[in-house]
Formats: structure tokens, C-alpha cells, sequence
């Protein structure tokens, strides 16, 4: 760890077989696989089967079960009650459990590993538990995921997907199958094990044995399109919702009523150039979108903070740029030591008690409020 506690990037790093972080990202991310052997020596799941059961079965988990039948691939959707399960030694079957760092303690601290991708790539923790021979077939995603062998073994194939074209999948499939895959690489991991796996490659995992645990580590790629259309959503939900109306008292009479007046379509664009005239507007809304919390998240409320150190909860999402915090979909405005000790915190997920106590009283009455909504707690030992 570097200065306050902030990982060195530079320095070798276990879990990414001896790189540093620094080198992984250059030679590895978005480029190539790595297979880190004993990347977490041992293995050890974050949780039981039973608790990962138990949290299957609750409204605010998001859970699948994927099953390969002889007619096929069957998906059905969470909340499933412990009899709603197949029999642990049927083959063929996987639960999958997404944001166990939301959930799990341990699970939370796991992904706290990988902090060295920025907190705006970085997405959850989703576990899957197997049957003998379970996987959910051979698919291809659109992030980055590092897959961690944490209990049993897992078999994975993995090969390149072409690039520039849209990968064939299979027709009728409830899971994103690919139609051909030619796997070109194969590995079988034990507990401690990690493959990292940048986008589009192909790869299909199926356990071998009895309780097999992998968790992946996945990562947020919003499509250009989808950033854009919740940026301008929220642009113009601020926008005023009277007067500037659209205005043509030197139209003509057209003999032509179905074309676009061209002064409508000046009127449109400069409805746009308006929105996105002002840089930290934009920075602004692009903060909040990336803090939204996600859903199913609600937090408990604290009960008034003490003078000690503070702690991020889990469900909590904080960022900063050069002129803003973001926590949880809201923006504030900050600089100066209040701003270099928020961005502390967003960046550390903890902030000491000397450093609280130097915050400003509105910096302090802020800080005083996200404990009380619960986006903030006490940091215990």
C-alpha cells in the first residue's frame, strides 16, 4: 500500500501472478488473457453454500439458476426457496448470485483487490456455485472479467472471438451461446486459481467434482449509445420546463405540410448545443449516472457519527473529478482540503479521525448527513 493507504501500483502484486498493477494494464487489460496460479494461495469462498442458498432466496439478491437438460438450456430467475433447488448431486446446474459484495463482507473485501481499475469500471462480485458438469455454456462478454477459483475445480476453454463483427450465437438459446467455438487454450483450476479474460473472448467453464465456488469479478462497459441517451435524459430533466417554446410567426403557407420546416430543425439543434454548452454540467451529470446506486440497494440509517474514523458502506458509490464529489447519484461541489479529503475517501473507502476533524463545518455537517442516510459508517477494527 502507498501513501494513506492507497494501493502502489508499481509494486508486485500476488494476485496478478507477480505484475504490478502498472504492468498488467499495459500488457494484459483489454488485450490478452492471464492465468495466475495460487493468485489468492488456497482459495477459500467468501461465504458457505448454505449462506449462499439463504441469499438466493431473498427479494433484494439478484439470482439465476441455468440448467442443461437433454431438451436443451432452461433460466429461471431468483428469489428460489431451498426446495426449489435441484438436488446437490443432480449434474448439470449452477446458481449464480450477483453483487455478493453487497452482501458479504468478505465477498466486499475480495473486490477490494482489484481497485486498481478505476471505481467507474469496476461493477460487482457475482459468485456461481455448480453441480458436477454445471456451467451456463460456451458465451462471450462485452467487459473484462477476472474468474477466481475459490472452492472445487473448474475446467475452462477459452478462444478469440473476431473482432469487428458480431459473435453468431445460438437461435432460440435463454443464455447468449455462441453458435461456433473454437477454443484454442485449455486450464483446469483449483481453489486459488484466477483467469483473466479481456472482451470477446469466447470461454466455457464446467466443474469437475462436487461444490465447485467461482467467483468473477465483472466490470461496467456502458455502449456509447446507452451513455448517451441517460445523459441527455438527465440533462433535460433539468432543463426549464416553461417558455422557450418554438416560435414561427414568419412561417408561410407550405404547399408542401409534410416536410420538416427547416427553422424547427435550427430550433432542435440549438436545443441540444444549449444543453452541452456548459463542460461541468455535463461532468456533473456524468458523475451522478455513474454513482446511481444500484437497484435493490437501500441503505439503513446511521445513528449519529461519533469522532472517529469513517468507513464507506459497502452499497456505496464515490468518485470525484477535478471540480466535483459524486456519492450515490448526487453531486457536490468542493475544494481545498475538503476536497482532497473526500477524494481520500473515495479513493481509500476510509477516512481517519485526524482527518475528519480538520473538515470544514460544512464539510463535517455534510459528512454528518451521509451517516445518517447511511452511505457512511463508523470504521471499526
Amino acid at each position: 500500500m502507498g501513501q494513506n493507504g492507497a494501493m502502489d501500483v508499481h509494486a508486485s502484486l500476488g494476485l496478478l501472478g507477480g505484475l504490478s498493477p502498472a504492468v498488467f494494464m499495459k500488457r494484459h487489460w483489454q488485450k490478452k488473457p492471464l492465468l495466475v496460479r495460487q493468485a489468492m494461495p488456497g482459495g477459500g469462498a467468501p461465504l458457505a453454500r448454505s449462506e449462499l442458498f439463504a441469499l438466493a432466496a431473498r427479494d433484494d439478491v439478484e439470482s439465476r439458476l441455468v440448467q442443461q437438460t437433454a431438451t436443451g438450456w432452461r433460466v429461471r430467475q431468483g428469489p428460489f426457496a431451498r426446495r426449489a433447488l435441484p438436488p446437490l448431486g443432480r449434474p448439470g446446474w449452477t446458481l449464480l448470485v450477483q453483487g455478493l459484495d453487497l452482501h458479504v463482507p468478505a465477498a466486499h473485501a475480495l473486490l477490494q483487490g482489484f481497485r486498481f481499475v478505476p471505481e467507474a469500471r469496476l461493477d460487482d462480485l457475482m459468485v456461481s456455485w455448480a453441480s458436477p458438469g454445471g456451467g451456463v455454456g460456451p458465451h462471450v462478454d462485452s467487459y473484462d472479467v477476472f474468474l477466481l477459483q475459490v472452492q472445487g475445480r473448474r475446467r475452462w476453454r477459452i478462444g478469440p472471438v473476431a473482432r469487428g463483427r458480431e459473435p453468431e450465437l445460438v437461435e432460440g438459446a435463454p443464455l447468449k451461446l455462441l453458435r461456433h467455438f473454437e477454443p484454442t487454450q485449455e486450464w483446469l483450476l483449483h481453489p486459488g486459481d484466477m483467469l483473466y479474460l479481456p472482451p470477446q473472448w469466447g470461454h466455457d467453464g464446467l466443474a469437475e467434482g462436487d461444490d465447485c465456488m467461482t467467483c468473477s469479478v465483472g466490470f461496467r462497459a456502458p455502449a456509447a449509445s446507452e451513455l448517451a441517451r441517460e445523459l441527455l435524459l438527465r440533462l433535460a430533466d433539468e432543463s426549464e420546463t416553461g417558455g422557450n417554446l418554438y416560435r414561427d410567426p414568419q412561417q408561410p403557407a407550405t404547399a408542401n405540410p409534410g416536410a420538416v420546416p427547416a427553422g424547427l430543425r435550427e430550433f432542435a439543434l440549438s436545443a441540444l448545443e444549449r444543453q452541452l454548452a456548459d463542460p461541468l454540467t455535463l461532468d456533473r451529470v456524468l458523475g451522478e449516472w455513474l454513482t446511481e446506486p444500484k437497484p435493490r440497494v437501500w441503505f439503513e440509517a446511521g445513528q449519529g457519527r461519533g469522532p472517529g474514523a469513517v468507513r464507506l458502506d459497502p452499497r456505496t458509490r464515490m468518485m470525484y473529478d477535478d471540480s466535483h464529489v459524486f456519492i450515490n447519484g448526487e453531486a457536490f461541489r468542493a475544494a481545498g482540503r475538503d476536497a482532497r479529503a473526500m477524494r481520500q475517501l473515495a479513493d481509500a473507502r476510509l477516512l481517519a479521525a485526524p482527518e475528519c476533524a480538520r473538515l470544514s463545518a460544512g464539510a463535517a455537517a455534510l459528512l454528518d448527513e451521509w451517516f445518517e442516510a447511511g452511505w457512511v459508517r463508523e470504521a471499526t477494527a
